[in-house]
């Protein structure tokens, strides 16, 4: 799976900011075939980061979203903003 096919877009909400603030988080909206191993590949290709952890969820509405901890020496925050959502 192409890593443009896997992450289709950040998600930021009040809730998201806390997480890339408090826990290094950040959270995408992914492919509903796409597993962990794919997520991580593609936000470390897509970010130029490494990634320490991923939690997957697949909300009611049938969207797949993804909980991306980063490693310590990479900070959520400054690919929030690179990506312009915080």
């Amino acid at each position: 799976m192409e890593s443009s096919d896997v992450i289709f877009y950040p998600l930021m909400t009040e809730s998201a900011s806390l997480m890339v603030e408090k826990d290094n988080k950040l959270i995408f909206v992914v492919n509903l075939k796409a597993g962990k191993s794919d997520v991580k590949k593609a936000v470390e290709e897509l970010y130029e980061v490494k990634v320490d952890r991923i939690n997957m969820l697949i909300t009611p509405q049938g969207t797949k979203k993804a909980f991306v901890k980063l490693m310590p020496e990479y900070k959520a925050s400054d690919v929030a903003i690179k990506l312009g959502i915080l």
